[in-house]
């Protein structure tokens, strides 16, 4: 479906053809290989929403493309009546997901690019520019935290991922996934396990394809069964994604990440985070003050279109929860490795 580049998958989360916006709808995955075509802005938001597009760089990615593609359609409108639209554009695809950080920062970044033009179609250019700009940038940052991360691991490991942070939630390689990546061409990896991430299982579904893809030896196991592996032995390190990291350095991550941090800390195995700085909050002091996305309750009472609980059940289905900083070993971005304490290293791999 694209090009593709040294390192990279033969598929991308998201992309840029023709005007239009293509993404791999991600809801599919395993079992169909579909492309969307998007030509419309409010669509894109539609996308983001229902998780066809994901994971935290890709929906920097995403909101950078859809910006560009609402100055396209808003192009030949006055000049007065364009600002005003594409201004409401942005603040309503900030506003589709609040947890992850990149993709309010993408939508600030592309606003504050276009702070001294005023011609819609100078506009339209210049944000198109700045998404691909993003897009590029995020995959350098993403083989440079593969590298970095690599070289955490002095001996075979066997490594257990929770969700999904490949080249499906970024604009190629991944982040954690990159690691293991980087990782496997070194000699370093033995095996992969990876949580199947429920509600909407996007470790079974998503991480395993990703995997099996790039030929990595990926065993699936169910959420509940991280602390007895551990237990046994059978894992020798923890490397997961982020959606916001704060200035202390706790994390926003997929709801579970908390629950296998503690395990990970309780069994003496090390519990890594990889992320590209655009991840990193500055304007957030600790996680107690991230906003956690809830979601519609049926993504738990439901699998697949069946209902697996009685519908008069309550739900309560909170979509990221937060690891603070003292049960992460490592955080790994494109400039480097911070350790503790974050509140110090993370502003100075930041400059």
């Amino acid at each position: 479906m694209f090009n593709n580049e040294s390192n990279l998958e033969d598929y991308r989360a998201i992309d840029w053809t023709d005007n239009k916006i293509i993404i791999l709808d991600q809801t599919l995955l395993p079992n169909k290989e579909i492309y969307l075509s998007i030509e419309h802005w409010e669509n894109m938001i539609e996308a983001i929403k229902s998780l066809r597009v994901r994971g935290a760089p890709a929906l920097g990615l995403a909101g950078a493309f859809s910006i560009a593609l609402a100055a396209y359609e808003f192009s030949n409108m006055p000049p007065k009546i364009f600002i005003r639209e594409l201004e409401n554009a942005a603040r309503n695809i900030s506003n589709s997901r609040p947890t992850a950080v990149n993709l309010s920062w993408a939508i600030k970044r592309c606003m504050n690019s276009i702070a001294n033009i005023s011609n819609p179609k100078e506009i339209y250019a210049k944000l198109l520019n700045e998404a691909k700009m993003i897009q590029a940038e995020d995959i350098a940052a993403n083989i440079a935290i593969g590298n970095f991360g690599a070289s955490l691991f002095e001996h075979k490991t066997t490594i257990l991922t929770h969700c999904n942070a490949g080249a499906l939630a970024t604009a190629g390689f991944g982040t954690a996934l990159g690691v293991i990546r980087s990782a496997w061409k070194q000699g370093k990896i033995n095996e992969v396990y990876a949580t199947e991430t429920r509600p909407l299982l996007q470790g079974s579904r998503l991480t395993a394809w990703e995997l099996e893809k790039s030929g990595i030896p990926v065993t699936v196991i169910i959420d509940n069964m991280a602390g007895v592996m551990m237990s046994n032995k059978m894992i020798s390190g923890v490397i997961v994604g982020a959606d916001r990291i704060t200035a202390n350095g706790d994390v926003a991550n997929k709801i579970g990440t908390y629950t296998v941090a503690i395990l990970a800390k309780e069994h003496s195995i090390p519990f890594y985070v990889a992320a590209p700085a655009s991840t990193i909050d500055f304007e957030i002091e600790s996680g107690k003050d991230i906003i956690i996305e809830k979601r519609d309750g049926e993504e738990i009472g439901s699998l697949f279109g069946t209902n697996i609980i009685n519908k008069k059940t309550s739900t309560l289905n909170y979509a990221f929860d937060v690891t603070p900083n003292h049960y992460i070993d490592a955080i790994i971005t494109e400039n480097g490795i911070a350790y503790q304490p974050y509140s110090i290293t993370l502003e100075r791999i930041s400059r």
